[in-house]
């Protein structure tokens, strides 16, 4: 199994999310090729809280100018995570 830690890379905080937050519901920024089964097991392991649901989305990438330079930003992937009703809020979304 891959180390959880890998496999969630980050919380995304924004004006909607926080809006999530009272429902618990948390949104993530995980590993490309990780599975909703995967991404479950990292945060119930990470958070010690237990897991209703898992929604994702592939977040494509956009085409970004500099100058007289154009690109491509990077693809993503996001994920939802809903936690059950007897679990206890992140602590790490308290301060927000």
């Amino acid at each position: 199994m891959k180390n959880p830690r890998d496999i969630i890379k980050r919380p995304i905080i924004t004006e909607q999310t926080s809006d999530f937050m009272a429902n618990k519901k948390y949104v993530f920024e995980v590993d490309l090729r990780a599975n909703k089964t995967e991404i479950k097991l990292a945060i119930q392991q990470i958070f010690k809280v237990k897991v209703t649901t898992v929604n994702t989305l592939r977040m494509p990438a956009k085409p970004k100018r500099y100058g007289k330079h154009s690109g491509y930003t990077s693809e993503w992937k996001k994920a939802y995570v809903q936690l059950s009703a007897d679990s206890n809020e992140l602590e790490f979304f308290e301060s927000v």
